[in-house]
C-alpha cells in the first residue's frame, strides 16, 4: 500500500496558494507522521512560465470547480487540454446505437505502435450524471502525454439500458479496439482496460469476469486500472442501482470481486482517502482477494484527494499536486515486462487497517 500527501479541495488549495508564493524552495519537502511514515510533499508548480498569482487563480478555480463530477467542472480542466502534442479522431462507430461511439487520442511523435489505453467515464452508469466522452479530453491528453494510445468510450447507460447491454458495449467496444487500433497508432495486444467511478466498475468487469470479452481479446488486455471504483458493493441501497442491477438473483454477478480466480490480468487499484462516494473497502477487499488467489494487484492510497479529485489529477493544472498519472504510466511500462509476475509490494489490505467505517 502507498500514500502520498498532496492537494485538494478547499482546504488543499488554500494550502496550494502559499506554497505557490514560497521562493526558493527545494522540490521535495519531507514531511513525517506517526500513521503514514515518512512522506514527500511536492513543491513544484505546474506552470512555470505564468506567474504565479495567475498560477494560483487557475489552479485554485480547478480545484474549487472539482467538487463533484459536473459539466461546469470537466469544462475548466478541459480548457488546457486543447493544447498537446496529440491527433484525435472522433465519434468512429464500435456499434449500431448513436451512443456505440469512440474517440482516439494518439501521440504525435509515435513512431510505433504504443501500449493502448480504454477509458470509460463513470456517472452512476447513467443514475447521477448525463456527461459523454467529450467531456474528458484531458483524459486523452494525459495519457498521450505519458506516450500511450487513448480510446474514450461512450456506451449506453440507465434507465435506457440495464447493466448487461452497459456490459456489452463496453465489451463491444474493447473488441473494435483490439481488431482496429492498430491503424490508429496503438498496439491491439497491449490494452489496458482503465475507468473512474463506474468506469472503473465496466473495466474491472471486463478484466475478471471471462463471459464478455473474446478468448483471444482476453489475451490482448495487459492489465486494468481502476480510479475510485466499487468493486464490492453489496447491498445495493439506491433505487436506481436495484433497477440497473436487478432482479436480486442477478445482483452476485454485479460485483468483480466474485469474478477473481488469480488468472486476471494484472490490476492497479486508485484510491482517494476523502472518497466519500465509494467507500475504501471496495478496493481493500478486491486487492485482498486477489492476493489470497496469487494474482498480481497494485494499490495507491492518496490523502487530501475524493471522489472527483483523483480523475482531476490527471489534467494539465491539477497534474503535479499527486502522482495519479505517473502510477499509471508506471504501472502500464511495468506491467508490460512482467505481466505474469505479481506485483512487488501489493501486500493484502485488510478492513482493519482503516476502521470499521468502511
Amino acid at each position: 500500500m502507498t500514500y502520498y500527501n498532496g492537494f485538494a479541495g478547499a482546504a488543499g488549495w488554500q494550502r496550494l496558494l502559499r506554497i505557490m508564493h514560497m521562493r526558493h524552495t527545494p522540490r521535495f519537502q519531507p514531511l513525517h507522521s506517526k500513521s503514514l511514515g515518512p512522506k514527500r510533499l511536492f513543491l513544484g508548480s505546474p506552470f512555470l512560465r505564468l506567474g504565479r498569482y495567475i498560477r494560483a487563480a487557475l489552479l485554485g478555480s480547478c480545484l474549487l470547480a472539482l467538487g463533484g463530477c459536473t459539466q461546469i467542472s470537466l469544462a475548466v480542466v478541459n480548457t488546457l487540454a486543447w493544447f498537446g502534442n496529440y491527433t484525435r479522431v472522433t465519434d468512429i462507430a464500435y456499434g449500431p446505437d448513436p451512443l456505440n461511439r469512440l474517440d482516439i487520442y494518439t501521440p504525435e511523435a509515435a513512431s510505433a505502435p504504443r501500449p493502448t489505453v480504454v477509458f470509460f467515464y463513470g456517472g452512476c452508469w447513467g443514475g447521477c450524471d448525463t456527461v459523454t466522452k467529450g467531456y474528458y479530453r484531458f483524459v486523452g491528453e494525459a495519457l498521450t502525454a505519458s506516450g500511450f494510445t487513448a480510446v474514450l468510450a461512450d456506451y449506453r447507460r440507465h434507465p435506457q439500458v440495464k447493466f448487461r447491454q452497459i456490459m456489452d458495449d463496453a465489451a463491444a467496444a474493447t473488441a473494435w479496439v483490439a481488431a482496429n487500433v492498430d491503424d490508429y497508432g496503438g498496439d491491439p495486444d497491449r490494452i489496458y482496460l482503465m475507468g473512474h467511478s463506474a468506469g472503473a466498475h465496466l473495466a474491472a468487469m471486463l478484466a475478471l469476469d471471462e463471459n464478455y470479452l473474446a478468448p483471444a481479446v482476453r489475451k490482448q488486455v495487459r492489465g486494468a486500472i481502476g480510479l475510485a471504483g466499487p468493486y464490492d458493493f453489496l447491498p445495493l441501497n439506491e433505487a436506481y442501482q436495484q433497477t440497473l442491477f436487478g432482479p436480486p438473483a442477478n445482483y452476485p454477478a454485479s460485483q468483480p470481486i466474485n469474478f477473481v480466480d488469480g488468472g486476471e490480468p494484472p490490476m492497479l487499484l486508485l484510491h482517494g482517502l476523502d472518497d466519500t462516494m465509494v467507500k475504501q473497502k471496495n478496493l481493500v477487499n478486491l486487492a485482498a482477494k486477489i492476493n489470497r488467489l496469487h494474482g498480481s494487484v497494485e494499490t495507491r492510497l492518496y490523502p487530501d484527494i475524493d471522489h472527483a479529485g483523483i480523475l482531476a489529477a490527471l489534467s494539465k493544472p491539477l497534474r503535479d499536486s499527486h502522482p495519479v498519472l505517473n502510477d499509471i504510466a508506471n504501472f502500464i511500462r511495468s506491467s508490460g515486462a512482467a505481466n505474469d509476475q505479481h506485483s512487488a509490494g501489493a501486500g493484502a489490505l485488510t478492513q482493519s487497517e482503516f476502521g470499521d467505517d468502511l
